[in-house]
This record gives C-alpha cells, structure tokens and sequence, in this order.
C-alpha cells in the first residue's frame, strides 16, 4: 500500500515532486509508524465489516482499529469478538484486496490470545493491538499477553497503548504516571508502535468537551496533558515514541458560534472555491486547524471516527516542497560540522545542528507521505482527493 495509492497515477505525478513509498505490514516499525496517518476506528459489530475495510483501504485508509472496548455497549462485547472473527475470516479467504494495517481494540489482556486463538491463519491479517486506558500497572499484563499471542501467532504484533487515564490527567499524580508509563514500553520497546492520546477521556474527568470551533489545544488542561506526554515520552533523542493526535469528533456543523477558521485566500482558484465552503460545513476548518497544531507539537497521524477526516489528515502529513528543500539541505553529509545556512527559499536560517533531529522527522515523513509539488499545496491535495 501507499499513501494516496487510490489516487490516478497522472494525477499523483502531477501533485507530488517525490511519491509516497510503498510499504507492507511487514516494514520497518520506524517506517509504520509515520506511515499510520489517519488511523480510523471501526465499532467491531459492523455487520459488514470485511465490506467495509475494503472499501475504506480503496478510499486511501492506511491504518484501521476495530474496536470492542468504548464504541461498543457492554452488553454487545461477545457478539462483537464472534463478528470480528467472522468477519476477518471472511477476509482472509479473499487474495486480491489490499489491506490496511488493522489493529483490535481490546478491553482486557485476556481478549488478546484468546482472540488470536479463535481467529487461527486469519491472525495473519493483524498488525497489533490497541491497549486501552494504559498505565505501567495495568498495561504490563496487556503487553504480556500481547507478547504471549505473538508467539502463538507465528507473527509480529504490535501495540498502541492508549494514554487516557485519570491518573495521567490530575496533576499530582501526573509525572509518576509518566515515568511509569515509560517503564513499561520502554521494556517492550520493540513491541510498542506508537503511543496514541485519549483526549476525550481527559474531558470527561472534568465534564469538558470541547466545541467544533476550538481545538484539543484551546482546552488548557488537555494541552498540558499533550505537552507532558511528548516532553517525556516523544523525545527525539532515540528514548522517544511516535505520539499520535487526538481524535477529532465532529463532522457535520449546525450551527456556528465563532468565524470559520479557513482564510480565503487560498481557495480561490478553480475547484478550490466550493471546496472550502464544504470543509466549513463539515467542521473540517477546525480539524485542519488541530492537525496543524498536532504537528506544531510533536505529535504524527490522528486517531479518526469518520472517513471524511482521512484525506485531510493525509494532505497536510505531505511535506511541502520547501520544508524538504530545508531538510535535505541541513542533511547534506558536508554539514556534518554544523553551521548555520539560508533557506533555498531565502526567507529563514537552517542551523544544522538544531535543526537536525526535525530535519530527519521531515525526511521520514517525506517518504511515507511524499513531497508536494514546488506549486502545490494542501488545498491542492484536498481537491484531488475529495469527491465533488
């Protein structure tokens, strides 16, 4: 698979100075996990799910969790194992589909070998599980079990601990709840793909929840919480992990309180004009916005709940022409001395021994997104995917 596979090669040509990469479920870990993007969650009792994640792979989907634990009642936890293997079974008799790297949500260690048991040669289509409401107590035993089901598998599996707890959130117990935390996957290192962030669960302890027109960041205490996470847990000095985004929830606006957050600017030409009108009316203006953000903070890819989040995610992942022209100039074996030099676009300094680690962060996600276009951006990209 490849980001914006689905995309016509002529227009792929036409957007991209250098392609997306192909990759597998078996690449590299490092290469997967900034190849996540938009991960989409999926409750597992969908009665057509194998339909589903099909159709959800040809629309550009790269990374899928079906999930048992929140998106699901109580009541329905059975009935959704027996859909999911079911369902995956039905996918593994098919040859032709290309698949998105899927992962299980579970609810406890338990579900993780007994679910590989149950689903036999169909295990062959998991790339891991989602470890929920992770802290170094009650995450160990997920990371046990899931180490236990690799085994029996015959297989690599990976986990994405979930950081959703009360006891990351209240501020006395906050740093404890870190370094334990990084105790545990730092013992599985190896097994840990990425770590993704529970925000809506962080609202919950306070009775929040934050409106379409404002951003995960514009709720003070959830951004301290994402702060905190990346400061000890996403460093980039090789003790780090990938972090992802936190989910985005809406997707249809009915009413707004506050101007939408999309200049025009940039949408006026051709297609683009109605284009930006749709994002608005969606909620997308907000989500490009948090993604943005999400960036800015050290955070790669984004837990997703509706596809409609998937393309924006992916066209503002893509390396603009200019930041690669930075990179590759900072990367450049003679700068090996450090040094300080002017942007190819003479409108910044690159000082190559600051600059270096996100310049290796931005080559990475060069090959797994690609480089736009010397002309083209994100409106661009958003355009070429979105149905009219």
């Amino acid at each position: 698979m490849r980001h914006f596979g689905h995309l016509a090669p002529e227009v792929r040509q036409r957007l991209f100075h250098q392609e997306p990469c192909e990759f597998t479920a078996d690449s590299p870990a490092r290469l997967l996990a900034a190849a996540l993007g938009a991960t989409l969650y999926s409750p597992a009792t969908r009665p057509r799910l194998a339909d589903d994640i099909v159709r959800q792979s040809r629309l550009g989907v790269a990374s899928m969790v079906l999930c048992l634990e929140d998106s699901i009642g109580d009541e329905d936890v059975a009935a959704g194992e027996d859909n999911l293997v079911r369902q995956l079974a039905e996918l593994a008799a098919r040859t032709d589909d290309t698949l998105p790297l899927l992962f299980i949500r579970v609810r406890v260690p338990e579900q993780i070998p007994d679910l590989v048991r149950r689903l036999g040669p169909a295990a062959g289509l998991l790339s891991g599980f989602v470890l929920p409401k992770f802290t170094e107590e009650r995450g160990l035993p997920f990371l046990e079990a899931l180490a236990t089901a690799e085994a029996a598998a015959g297989r690599r599996l990976f986990a994405m601990p979930v950081l959703e707890s009360p006891e990351l959130l209240y501020l006395e117990s906050r740093v404890d709840t870190l370094e334990g935390i990084f105790r545990a996957v730092d013992k599985f290192r190896d097994r840990v793909l990425a770590l993704r962030l529970g925000v809506t669960d962080f609202c919950s302890a306070y009775g929040l929840r934050r409106a379409p027109d404002m951003t995960a960041y514009d709720i003070q205490i959830v951004a301290s919480v994402i702060a905190d996470v990346v400061n000890m847990l996403g460093r980039a000095d090789g003790t780090g992990f990938t972090v992802t985004g936190p989910v985005w929830e809406y997707f249809r606006v009915p009413e707004r309180m506050f101007k939408p957050l999309l200049r025009q600017s940039p949408f006026l030409e051709g297609q683009a004009v109605g284009l930006r009108e749709k994002l608005i009316e969606h909620a997308m203006d907000g989500l490009l916005r948090e993604i943005s953000l999400d960036q800015a903070n050290g955070l790669l890819g984004k837990t997703c709940i509706h596809p409609s989040h998937v393309l924006p995610v992916h066209a503002l992942s893509v390396v603009s022409h200019e930041e690669f022209s930075d990179a590759r100039d900072i990367l450049r074996p003679e700068r090996g001395g450090g040094g300080v030099l002017r942007s190819a676009y003479t409108n910044k300094m690159n000082e190559v021994k600051p600059h270096r680690a996100w310049a290796e962060r931005t080559m990475l996600r060069a090959e797994v997104f690609g480089v736009a276009g010397e002309d083209v951006g994100f409106v661009e990209l958003l355009a070429a995917g979105i149905p009219g």
